[in-house]
């Protein structure tokens, strides 16, 4: 089971989580985010800490941006993968040729696994899939809780990242109704949009490792 510090602007908090047991790090490239994080700036953080850290996994979040975008992003910044959050086409996927998956936020079953049959994985050892909470408006980042019976529905067949709302109080309960591949937290771990809390992010990780134990 993974974890995921999404959201993470400063080597500071990127350095919190994986010293609490973060497995993955999200660093967000959406200029609409208040957790905006330029590639240059990325390339920095990630560049202090890779070498040392290096079975951290590290992901770019990226919101209906040009293919090119993405790619050279990840390979300045040395990232191993790309979320895919706005409306971006099964074909885009396919073109990342396992370098990304995406991230969907079904309102019903039937949109759920339409939305899943579309976004095939290419790769192993990655999600699937992020599922997270339906809003009309934004791509995520929101802090509601995403709809876990369709999120169940979908870690039957696919591996699944569950994002949408989790926090240290949640989090267990989350794993046990969904069983996903992994769990991805943003701002139920933050004191501010984009300002990591310590204590949070450790609660976060001990809550989600108890669950993982306690489905063994």
């Amino acid at each position: 089971m993974k974890i995921k510090i999404c959201g993470v602007t400063n080597l500071d908090d990127a350095l919190a989580a994986i010293d609490a047991g973060a497995d993955c790090l999200g660093f967000n490239f959406y200029l609409h985010s208040p957790r905006y994080l330029s590639p240059a700036e990325c390339a920095r953080i990630h560049s202090a800490f890779s070498i040392q850290h290096s079975a951290i996994q590290t992901i770019g979040i990226f919101v209906n941006a040009p293919i090119t975008f993405i790619t050279e992003t990840l390979d300045a910044c040395g990232l191993d993968l790309a979320q895919l959050s706005g409306d971006e086409p099964p074909e885009m996927l396919a073109e990342l040729r396992g370098r990304a998956y995406k991230a969907i936020r079904p309102r019903a079953l039937e949109e759920a696994e339409h939305e899943a049959s579309r976004y095939t994985p290419f790769a192993s050892g990655q999600p699937a899939l992020l599922v997270d909470a339906s809003h009309p408006k934004l791509y995520g980042g929101t802090g509601q809780t995403a709809d876990w019976s369709l999120a169940r529905n979908l870690a039957r067949t696919y591996t699944v990242l569950l994002a949408g709302g989790l926090r240290p109080d949640n989090v267990a309960e989350a794993m046990r109704a969904v069983e996903p591949w992994g769990v991805d937290v943003a701002s139920g771990v933050e004191s501010a949009p984009g300002k990591k809390d310590r204590r949070k992010m450790i609660e976060f990780v001990r809550a989600a490792r108890r669950a993982v134990a306690q489905l063994a």
